[in-house]
């Protein structure tokens, strides 16, 4: 039986722009977006008329990774989106005048580059980061001064997670070498009270490193979301649907997690085999029976974090597919349709308790969690492109005036290319079709094949008057530029690296682009904030 939500969404008619944190950029960043830009990012956004900010999960990566969908923690804000010039504790280490002077050339080259250059940002942070956290050992933690004690309590607080982080990382990085924790000695490994308790001590000025950061990173994030709500814009997340196999979370509580299967998606148009993600299984069934505390510590972390997020692979939640290490057949987990709803409708009850959430629900999906969906008033997608009857002749678009008020509309995602390359490679009947379109009538008649100015307003003009109430629009779109962030099934150097090409002062100062948003806005009726 479908669970039908007892009152309705609070969400009113808002625009929304969609923008990784490592792609803003400002004069003073260190080669990635920090949190500290969100704040005029969003003053950029309520000029333009658009309600909501959201990023793609700032979770702490895994080693080597650098795809923000592969945590080393569920909780952690990575500590490369610190901004350091910010730090009361850098500039009491000196400030730039304590880095090397091989690090003050690099900050100044990585701060132009065009693209995040990970390994070298990350290296560099870290090292001012220690610094800066040296100076706070020597004159604030020793001396048990009011900061030390705040940061005492924002560990009590958090201790439901940040205890396990901070060692995992810990030992995982300083004592290990970056080794998984699958190949940690033994005692470790199966976290043995007394290995933990001794290991503990041995490294508890590098735990408290990790508990440190994080502090910051909660003191900044919260500063910037207070500063964006004051300004009427929301600042909205992503939930990962998994962790990394090697993290903190896996490690300490591993009854929640089959670690000898693979999540993955079936078979479909794009690969005949299906994907093979090489992330752990949840063992819903035992996180049922221990009352979801893992999910539910996650999605209160969410909430503190955002007023809304976006459930990433929400089939997932319903039915999870799986390709076992001994080469059996894959299968879902539950293995029925029943228990399938009634495991989704559970994990978005949960999610929905504190904050708003919409569902990634693209890709296969079946028609019952859709039902399901729409019964609990839970906002999927409707991506333009892809709105269409696909079992009509001629496939037409579907008008994007009558997709369901309870939607996301959209261009595209963090995954596809921009509305510009996607326009200009369409087909002479595809691209006949979409002009077909009532609210295209104008550029109909020129039918231009190249992306130009007037076919970005169009387009633009077309999804802010959808009926979806929430329209999220990746912020190359609404630019008009043509950067991806991502092209799924590969990994290079350019994948997850994208940044602006201007900084957000510039974006402000440019009054034409700020009067065309918010006109777009204002025609659409989407000035009414979240």
């Amino acid at each position: 039986m479908v669970l039908k939500r007892t009152s309705p969404p609070t969400m009113s008619r808002t625009a929304g722009v969609l923008i990784p944190l490592f792609s803003l950029r400002s004069a003073t960043d260190w080669g990635v977006g920090e949190i500290s830009d969100l704040l005029p990012f969003a003053r950029w956004s309520a000029g333009a008329g658009v309600g909501v900010v959201q990023v793609l999960p700032v979770a702490e990566a895994a080693r080597g990774q650098n795809s923000p969908y592969a945590a080393l923690s569920a909780f952690a804000i990575d500590p490369v989106y610190l901004a350091i010039d910010g730090l009361d504790d850098f500039a009491a280490a000196g400030g730039h005048d304590a880095l090397a002077p091989a690090d003050r050339t690099l900050l100044a080259e990585v701060r132009r580059s065009p693209a995040v250059r990970w390994n070298e940002v990350r290296a560099l942070k870290t090292r001012a980061l220690e610094l800066a956290f040296q100076s706070f050992v020597r004159t604030e933690w020793q001396r048990k001064t009011r900061r030390a004690r705040e940061l005492e309590r924002f560990a009590r607080e958090q201790a439901i997670w940040i205890d396990d982080y901070a060692l995992f990382v810990a030992i995982h990085d300083e004592q290990m070498g970056g080794r998984s924790w699958l190949e940690w000695p033994a005692p470790l490994r199966d976290r043995e009270p007394g290995a933990m308790a001794d290991t503990r001590a041995t490294l508890s000025e590098r735990v408290l490193f990790r508990v440190w950061l994080q502090w910051l990173c909660d003191r900044q994030w919260h500063a910037a979301r207070r500063g964006a709500n004051a300004v009427g814009v929301e600042l909205a997340g992503d939930i990962p649907f998994m962790v990394a196999g090697d993290s903190a979370d896996v490690w300490a509580r591993r009854d929640d997690f089959r670690l000898d299967a693979r999540v993955g998606v079936p078979p479909d148009a794009f690969s005949a085999t299906g994907q093979d993600w090489g992330l752990p299984v949840y063992r819903w069934a035992e996180m049922e029976a221990g009352g979801h505390v893992w999910m539910t510590s996650r999605s209160e972390r969410m909430a503190d974090l955002y007023g809304l997020y976006r459930v990433d692979h929400v089939v997932g939640l319903y039915r999870t597919y799986y390709f076992p290490d001994d080469g059996s057949p894959p299968a879902f987990v539950p293995a029925d349709e029943t228990a399938q709803i009634a495991n989704g409708e559970a994990m978005m009850a949960l999610f929905s308790r504190r904050a708003r959430v919409i569902a990634e629900d693209l890709g296969v999906v079946p028609d019952f969690i859709r039902t399901s969906l729409d019964a609990l008033e839970i906002p999927g997608y409707r991506v333009q492109r892809w709105e269409r009857e696909w079992n009509l002749p001629g496939q037409p678009f579907r008008d994007p005036a009558g997709w369901p008020v309870v939607s996301v509309a959209t261009s595209g995602t963090h995954d596809t290319d921009s509305l510009a390359d996607w326009y200009e490679s369409l087909g002479a009947e595809d691209r006949r079709a979409l002009l077909a379109l009532p609210a295209l009538s104008a550029l109909r008649e020129r039918a231009p094949v190249r992306f130009d100015d007037g076919v970005r307003d169009a387009l633009l003009e077309l999804l802010y008057g959808s009926s979806s109430d929430l329209l999220l629009l990746p912020f190359q779109d609404l630019l008009g530029q043509r950067e991806r962030v991502n092209v799924p099934g590969t990994v290079n150097d350019q994948n997850w690296t994208y940044r602006m090409p201007t900084t957000i002062s510039a974006l402000i100062s440019n009054l034409p682009v700020r009067l065309r948003l918010r006109g777009l806005a204002e025609r659409s009726g989407r000035t009414t904030l979240l």
